[in-house]
């Protein structure tokens, strides 16, 4: 076992953070990361301080041939010997290959339930407007292309999501990586990072922008005609912006996952996250069930108005379960 993979091991073995152990060697946390990453070889008076942090004698920190294995046994009596999981290079790597190949294909998934609502709103101007004298024709059209489309995602979610399931432990459990396991995700990281932000601002500035016809056109045209075209416009910029947020999103989080940053830092952070996923689901599912209700039993014109008051509950809730889970 090299220094690196020393390095890690006894940092974790300590509970500290690259941030606290640098701290305690007053360098910055780049140099620990370097160090950690086999980038850099800390100077002697580092490796001495970290024998004394650690508990440790140099010679089990510079020899290669003074495997971890042996050392535990004389270094504390009775000490816990870890089995928590390894990720190897091989593991990491097919691991975000998984994720660049299959997320696009989910946000495909997601985008047509998203456009799914839009073509309904279509028909619904349609059955006020051009179709008024077969308004139950044009609905029946556009709830049957509707379903279908969300019948297509769903088949999208079970292919494709199931290709995730031997990953799950990345988020469920604690795992070390091997050596070179760190550098290898922030290089790739670096390379996609600028790409992936300018996606998601440039979705996000599209929602907002897409928002002033809606506001135009509710003032202009008083019969509401117009202002359900700009609505299913609306909502399929939502569609096009979706599938870029789930395709940059997901690789983002894949890099996080790896390098164990943010809400996948620890055992009970990831807890948290799948608790907070499994409400936001739930949350989301039941909006979608209220709006349908809404739409096709009691035909309300302005049951989209439920979408962006939705939105700033959802973004309430989820501000007040981060807080609750935090203090727990």
């Amino acid at each position: 076992m090299i220094l690196a993979d020393k390095i890690i091991n006894e940092r974790k073995r300590c509970g500290w953070s690259q941030e606290e152990l640098a701290d305690q060697l007053s360098v910055s946390r780049q140099s620990v990361s370097k160090w950690e990453g086999a980038q850099a070889v800390p100077d002697l008076q580092k490796i001495i301080k970290m024998a004394e942090l650690f508990g440790v004698s140099t010679d089990y920190l510079l020899k290669d041939e003074i495997s971890d294995n042996g050392y535990i046994e004389e270094r504390l009596e009775g000490a816990e010997i870890s089995n928590i999981r390894k990720v190897s290079m091989e593991e990491a790597n097919a691991y975000l290959e998984c994720v660049k190949e299959n997320s696009p294909k989910i946000g495909i998934g997601v985008m047509l339930c998203v456009l799914a609502t839009s073509f309904l709103m279509v028909f619904c101007a349609f059955s006020e407007s051009i179709m008024k004298d077969r308004q139950g024709l044009a609905i029946g059209i556009g709830m049957t292309i509707m379903f279908i489309m969300i019948a297509v995602a769903v088949l999208i979610f079970i292919v494709f999501g199931s290709k995730y399931d031997k990953y799950k432990y990345l988020k469920e459990e604690e795992f070390e990586t091997a050596y070179g396991v760190d550098g290898m995700v922030k290089d790739r990281r670096e390379k996609v990072g600028t790409k992936n932000t300018v996606t998601i601002a440039v979705g996000v500035l599209a929602i907002i922008i897409s928002i002033i016809p809606i506001i135009v056109s509710s003032f202009l045209d008083p019969t509401g005609v117009t202002t359900l075209y700009m609505v299913a416009l609306l909502l399929a910029v939502i569609a096009a912006s979706v599938y870029f947020f789930v395709k940059a999103g997901s690789v983002t989080e894949s890099f996080k996952v790896l390098l164990k940053e943010e809400e996948f830092a620890s055992k009970s952070s990831k807890k948290k996250n799948n608790i907070l996923g499994g409400i936001a689901t739930a949350y989301w599912v039941t909006i979608t069930a209220v709006f349908l209700y809404l739409n096709i039993v009691l035909t309300l014109d302005k049951a989209w108005i439920i979408w962006p008051i939705a939105g700033l509950a959802f973004a309430g809730i989820m501000a007040i379960l981060n807080a609750v889970l935090k203090e727990e």
